[in-house]
């Protein structure tokens, strides 16, 4: 067996609309199709894949501390980081920018509306 690329990541939520609205602004993601399910959510699509599902749950049942997180970061491989770096720019986003050239990414270290860490990587020679 072998892994592949990250499929998904399933975010679990209290603000749904402020979190379509920062994948969709931010890292330029389009809210897409998704099936019917007995609980609300959205599914933010990378091109044709459903990269990060959202689940909308009630704030009561968020487990611990408003950023007792479960999950460190996830990250996505990225092409245009002077757009993207514009982006973040414009819409007043804070963010890491980290060039590791002992791997040749330059990466962008973001957080979402409920405190996600997300990087974006970028080939520091595109």
């Amino acid at each position: 067996m072998k892994i592949g690329k990250l499929d998904h990541v399933n975010l679990r939520t209290d603000q749904l609309d402020a979190m379509i609205a920062w994948y969709r602004d931010i890292l330029g993601l389009t809210q897409g199709a998704r099936p019917d399910f007995a609980f609300p959510g959205a599914w933010m699509y990378a091109d044709d894949t459903a990269a990060v599902h959202l689940v909308s749950v009630e704030s009561e049942d968020r487990v611990g501390a408003e950023r007792d997180l479960k999950l460190e970061h996830f990250a996505f491989s990225a092409t245009g980081a002077a757009e993207f770096e514009a982006r973040l720019q414009s819409h007043g986003q804070q963010y890491k920018r980290n060039e590791i050239a002992a791997i040749n990414i330059v990466q962008f270290n973001v957080w979402d509306p409920d405190g996600n860490h997300v990087h974006i990587d970028f080939l520091l020679d595109e």
